[in-house]
């Protein structure tokens, strides 16, 4: 059975020109299906692309918080138009992000709001973003979580605490090489045997949080795919599971929440 990276920045310059070898290079070490992630329109369309062409990949359409204040006044008909597309399995990357307020947090709510609005419309899985905004967070969250058939908290890095919370709400739970991490990754690493078995999903969140565990040490600082085993490696460590039975209930959750990977069409 093989790994599923629940979240690949594919579109991203330093990815997106060479995809299909990134998502060979994943395939060879056993990472054989993808999640690519779209953050903005323009990066949503282009994960539907890719996912078109890659073999075992398929997509999200979202808008990222720190592109809320970019949308155009269409930016929903937009996505419910990508929405229709086979590859895409969920609404988002979408959420909130307060830690940087790239774009401000009035605009974030109105436009995360109606993202879930969508997604709750459509019965389509969300996929979320969140930094140091939990409360907000939660509290939109709430309004449509009854009618959501799925919740991913993309790349968690909480607490035990934040954990809590969206585990009460029965949400899929993303880790990432954050939990590498020894200097930041501390409190991930406490929460993380806490999280419910069929609930855990892994991802790399490409190109981004290269593990720190990666010997021999990468020359490159750009993460890709083919590191999930590394995450995969410490999550196992940390939850005193076998890597055999974590790639089995990872992958078996990522298929319950995302459906059917499909062939490539092109």
């Amino acid at each position: 059975m093989g790994l599923i990276d629940v979240g690949v920045n594919l579109t991203a310059a330093s990815l997106h020109k060479r995809a299909a070898e990134v998502i060979a290079n994943a395939s060879a070490v056993g990472v054989t299906r993808n999640v690519i992630i779209g953050t903005s329109i323009d990066a949503s369309t282009a994960a539907v692309q890719l996912a078109e062409q890659l073999l075992g990949c398929i997509a999200t359409a979202g808008v990222h918080p720190h592109d809320a204040k970019s949308v155009s006044a269409d930016f929903i008909e937009q996505l419910r138009s990508l929405a229709q597309h086979p590859q895409v399995r969920a609404i988002g990357e979408c959420g909130l992000d307060y830690n940087r307020n790239f774009s401000p947090p009035d605009v974030q709510r109105k436009v995360f709001a109606a993202q879930l609005e969508l997604a709750a419309e459509l019965a389509m899985p969300v996929y979320l973003h969140e930094r140091d905004a939990i409360g907000d967070q939660l509290a939109i969250l709430d309004q449509y979580i009854a009618q959501l058939p799925a919740v991913i908290v993309h790349c968690f890095t909480g607490d035990k605490t934040a954990l809590s919370a969206y585990q009460e709400r029965d949400c899929y739970i993303g880790i990432t090489g954050w939990v590498c991490d020894e200097r930041r990754g501390f409190d991930l690493q406490q929460a993380v045997p806490h999280i419910h078995d069929n609930r855990l999903l892994l991802e790399t969140d490409s190109p981004y949080l290269m593990p720190r565990t990666i010997r021999p040490k990468p020359k490159s600082g750009t993460n890709t795919p083919a590191n999930l085993p590394w995450v995969l490696a410490k999550v196992a460590e940390l939850r005193k599971q076998t890597a055999e039975e974590l790639t089995a209930l990872t992958t078996t959750n990522a298929i319950r929440v995302f459906s059917a990977w499909p062939e490539a069409t092109k």
